[in-house]
This record gives structure tokens, C-alpha cells and sequence, in this order.
């Protein structure tokens, strides 16, 4: 190693470099030990942050739960007599209105039948007129001793067969009417046809497994949720209060599909789920909703009027607890331990530690510290809105 054209010994070399390299060491230590850069009037310089004021106002507390879309009643059409289909009077997919014709089976057979039982209605009417008549002239016989008992009891035994026969074909002529009725096959309820599953000309059979078509009512429609079992209690509570609003949505969550009420809550709790059903049910007017999808149910349990508010992004999470920054009228920050009832669509409602108009830090927590100097980059007393109830 040379200095200043001078050669230095290998020892001397080592200790250059020690003294260079303890130097170095000596400068970093008094610029690590230096004090902050002070602002001109001797401050610490302010940090700068974002800052808007909490909120009061009406938050509507939801529980949210999954769940699939269920058809009040749903029919499965099928004969009640045996024949050959003439007519299908409705196209797949129609909605139909209880009463309404959906397709007509050969009359004739069924017709005939009818008629043929109230011939004999006719004709066993007539024979008991007649014995009837014979049974009057036995009794005045007999009163004149011209008859005896044996022959007015006989007489009389006569007339009660040939009245219950008659009784009998006027039961078949109910029968007979019955089944003409089943020939003419109509909806029993309102709502909208399936597919269809048999055509004109072909043969239906009473009991036949396949029906001619599924019939499913979905106004209105209902809605089975679940919702884990802690909030049984609250949910109890409050439908014993009033009426319950409940709000289907998609499946992303984010599209309002209608608005029901709550109808029922479930008798037990699923053990293997630890959850509890409920059943919602919604007007469906615009037919939105469609049995066997699967569906998201906002609940909305309680309103909290004049409930504290602020932006998720302000709250800072402890070791052991949750805190804002809230910046105090000097100018300065304050750790403030808070705690959350409710977080929903980006917004928080506060439990304590907060009062509405308090000016609390959503953006450049960072740098923060208890006490530390801030500087108001943006100054708003707007935010979200609570979300929808």
C-alpha cells in the first residue's frame, strides 16, 4: 500500500484499515444518535394524514345467511281414471290458474257409463212405485182380515229391497258423474307448468308413475336460510317485537332479488351444523326468484339510531385490542382503543370509545404514535352511508 509515494509494511497497511473502517463506524453511530429533523419552530415535523369525522345515523344490524328458494306447493298432475288424452290445453311453462283446463280425456266411455246408470236409476225407481203401491193394498187387506200378516210382512220387506237398490243406482249414477269430472283434468293450484311429459293421442293411467306435468306455485315463494345458532336468541328476541324484514340477494351477494319478512324460525338447532333454519317468504311479483336456487338472505335483526360510525380502513388492530387515531383539536394523534358491533359494505359501527364528530385517521396510520404532530391532508366530514336496511 502507498501514501503520498510512500510504501507501507503489510502491518502498517492493517492498521489503516482499522482506523478507516473504526471511523466509519463512530460516523454512523453519532448520525443514528442524531435527534429528528426538527420543524422551524423547534417541533417535531407533522405527519401528514387523512383524516374524516365519525357519523351518526341509522344503522340496520344484518345477520346474512345461505340458502335455496322453495316453491309453497308444487303438483304432480296425474289422471285419476284411465283413457286416451283428445286435448292439452296449456303450453309448458304457462302460468295457469286453479280450475284451469290442462287436457281432456275421451269423454265417451264415461259418458256412456253415466247414462247407462241412470237407466237403471229409472227403471228400479218404477218397481219400487210398484210394490209401494202393492204394500198400501196388502195394509187395507189386511185391516179387513182378507190378508194375512205373513203376506203384509212379505210385502213390506219387498218395498225396503226394491228401495235400496235404488239407492244403489243412484250411488252409481255419483260414481259415474265422478268419473266423468276426472276426464276434464284441471290445475288444482295457481302457479306454472313444467315440461311436458305425454302428448295427444296417447293412453294415461290412473297411478301411472310419470305425471303429465308438474304444476309449481312461486307467488309467493319461500326462502330456507340458515344461520349458525348463536344468534338464536337475538333472532327470538326480536321476532317477538314485530315483523322481521328479510332480502334475498344473488348468489354473488351483490344484486337485490326481492324483500319478504321472516316467517318462521325452526324448532331445533342442527347439531351436526350448528345451525338453525328459518323459512322467509317473499311476494315474487316480478318471478326473480325460482325454486331450487341458491341464494344469499339478509336478515335485518335491529336499527341502531344514531349509531357511531367510520370507514373500516381507520381501524388499527393492537396486540390485544382494537384503536383509531383520533387527531385531537391541537393537531396531534391519540390512541383511542375502541370496539366494533358491526362491520358491513366498508363501513364499521363503533360500540365505545368513539362519539360522532371526532375526527379519526383513514389513511397514513403508518407513521403514527401516540401524541405524534399531524397535518390534515384532506378534511372531510363525508363517508359511506350505513348500508342498506
Amino acid at each position: 500500500m502507498q501514501i503520498l509515494g510512500h510504501t507501507l509494511s503489510p502491518r502498517a497497511t492493517r492498521i489503516a484499515a482499522g482506523v478507516a473502517l473504526a471511523a466509519l463506524v463512530v460516523g454512523i453511530v453519532v448520525n443514528v444518535a442524531l435527534p429528528a429533523k426538527k420543524a422551524g419552530n423547534g417541533r417535531a415535523k407533522a405527519i401528514p394524514v387523512v383524516a374524516v369525522d365519525a357519523t351518526a345515523q341509522e344503522y340496520p344490524l344484518i345477520l346474512s345467511g345461505v340458502g335455496t328458494i322453495q316453491a309453497f306447493n308444487t303438483v304432480d298432475i296425474r289422471a285419476q281414471l284411465t283413457g286416451t288424452i283428445q286435448k292439452i290445453a296449456f303450453d309448458e311453462g304457462q302460468t295457469v290458474h286453479a280450475g284451469d283446463l290442462l287436457a281432456q280425456v275421451d269423454p265417451r266411455p264415461y259418458q256412456a257409463a253415466l247414462t247407462q246408470a241412470e237407466a237403471a236409476l229409472a227403471r228400479d225407481k218404477a218397481t219400487l212405485a210398484n210394490v209401494e203401491r202393492d204394500l198400501k193394498r196388502y195394509e187395507s187387506l189386511s185391516e179387513k182380515g182378507f190378508a194375512s200378516a205373513q203376506q203384509l210382512e212379505t210385502q213390506r220387506a219387498t218395498v225396503m229391497q226394491a228401495s235400496s237398490v235404488v239407492k244403489s243406482d243412484e250411488a252409481a249414477i255419483s260414481n259415474a258423474r265422478t268419473n266423468l269430472s276426472y276426464t276434464s283434468i284441471t290445475a288444482p293450484i295457481d302457479g306454472i307448468t313444467g315440461l311436458r311429459n305425454i302428448d295427444v293421442g296417447n293412453i294415461i293411467q290412473s297411478g301411472a308413475p310419470t305425471p303429465l306435468v308438474s304444476i309449481t306455485q312461486i307467488e309467493p315463494i319461500a326462502a330456507i336460510f340458515t344461520l349458525p345458532s348463536a344468534h338464536v336468541a337475538t333472532v327470538r328476541t326480536q321476532m317477538l317485537k314485530g315483523t322481521l324484514t328479510a332480502t334475498v340477494l344473488d348468489q354473488n351477494d351483490k344484486t337485490v332479488l326481492d324483500e319478504g319478512r321472516l316467517e318462521v324460525m325452526d324448532n331445533q338447532v342442527d347439531q351436526k351444523t350448528g345451525t338453525i333454519k328459518l323459512k322467509a317468504v317473499f311476494p315474487n311479483k316480478d318471478h326473480k326468484l325460482w325454486p331450487g336456487a341458491f341464494i344469499n338472505v339478509d336478515l335485518k335483526v335491529e336499527t341502531r339510531h344514531n349509531g357511531v360510525t367510520v370507514p373500516s380502513r381507520a381501524i388499527q388492530h393492537g396486540i390485544d385490542n382494537l384503536f383509531v387515531y383520533v387527531v385531537k383539536p391541537d393537531q396531534t394523534a391519540e390512541v383511542r382503543p375502541v370496539t366494533i358491533i358491526d362491520t358491513r359494505d366498508e363501513l364499521v359501527l363503533i360500540g365505545t370509545g368513539l362519539k360522532a364528530g371526532e375526527k379519526v385517521v383513514i389513511d397514513g396510520q403508518v407513521r403514527l404514535s401516540n401524541g405524534a404532530a399531524v397535518s390534515l391532508l384532506q378534511d372531510t366530514t363525508s363517508q359511506r352511508t350505513a348500508p342498506d336496511a
